[in-house]
């Protein structure tokens, strides 16, 4: 039986009525992996539809909450895999908007220690935010180690070199009630191949969230602080003009819901039209922002959309 919302959303459209879609927005957000890529290859047609919409006016905006990397690495990551008319200020990731969080929102006066990757620290550092410097002695521990003074702020990203010891520094600081307590996103797993997956940020920041007894400010997806972030960098943003593309209901549906989106999923990422329409059906008024208003295969069912309008009249 149908929940409370009927059958509101997780509408499967194509062709004319994608291009219908696409003709009322002037801002389209996308995510990243899932959508226009798996790892290191790009999604069919992903490219080519990226540049058509650059070229038919669209202001193109990517949302990521991968941390791994700073800006400028992925400039050549879309090069690399043939978005080749991507710049730098079209690339919103929670490393990036962790560091302007920071640095011109609560205006960090003091160090930052980094539970995350070398990416992380970069896009931190290059925003001009001091970051605390590792620097343990094989085999030390929490019982001998040193702790850096005038820690002001605790951010937890992706880290695959994470120890017990990092781990208990950060609880050690977040004990003082001045001291920020960040996460880049709240990702709980990542997909790999051959069924495997990879703990995201979301486990880390639980387990130090657990041993501080605090709870975590998320920076990136679901939460809205990402568009605020290309608001102030964009001229002419509104809401209802926007679109936000993604994978994963839980994120990238959620957060077009709470910036006041419309949102489309494409079945190319995690997240499936089955998990939509449970959603979709369910009477708890929370899972409302899970539903998606628009379902496609792919991002690449925007080509023929175009051709359509391409095609020469006889």
């Amino acid at each position: 039986m149908a929940g409370a919302f009927g059958l509101k959303g997780c509408q499967k459209i194509r062709g004319p009525q994608i291009r219908n879609v696409l003709e009322a927005k002037d801002f389209i957000l996308l995510d990243c992996d899932g959508v226009i890529w798996h790892g290191e290859t790009a999604v069919t047609g992903a490219a080519k539809a990226v540049s058509s919409l650059i070229r038919r006016g669209k202001n193109v905006v990517f949302v990521t909450n991968n941390c791994t990397r700073p800006r400028e690495s992925y400039v050549h990551k879309f090069y690399r895999l043939g978005f080749t008319d991507v710049m730098l200020e079209q690339i919103f990731s929670s490393s990036y908007c962790s560091a302007l969080y920071l640095r011109d929102v609560v205006k960090v006066r003091g160090q930052v220690y980094v539970m995350g990757c070398d990416g992380l620290r970069t896009e931190l550092e290059g925003a001009g935010v001091p970051c605390v410097k590792e620097a343990d002695e094989p085999g030390a521990t929490i019982y001998d180690c040193a702790l850096a003074a005038d820690v002001k702020a605790v951010l937890v990203g992706h880290d695959d070199k994470l120890t017990f010891l990092k781990l208990a520094k950060a609880s050690c600081y977040l004990k003082d009630p001045e001291c920020l307590f960040l996460a880049t996103d709240n990702d709980p797993w990542h997909p790999l191949s051959g069924g495997r997956i990879l703990p995201g940020s979301g486990s880390l920041t639980a387990a130090l969230e657990v041993s501080s007894g605090r709870k975590a400010t998320v920076i990136g997806k679901p939460s809205r602080f990402m568009f605020e972030c290309i608001s102030s960098q964009f001229s002419g943003v509104e809401p209802a003009k926007c679109l936000m593309i993604g994978d994963r209901l839980e994120m990238d549906m959620l957060f077009g819901s709470n910036c006041g989106l419309d949102t489309m999923l494409t079945l190319t990422g995690v997240s499936q039209l089955e998990d939509a329409h449970e959603y979709r059906d369910s009477d708890l008024a929370a899972n409302r922002g899970l539903v998606p208003d628009y379902v496609v295969d792919s991002i690449a069912d925007f080509l023929p959309a175009f051709e359509e309008v391409d095609e020469p009249s006889d």
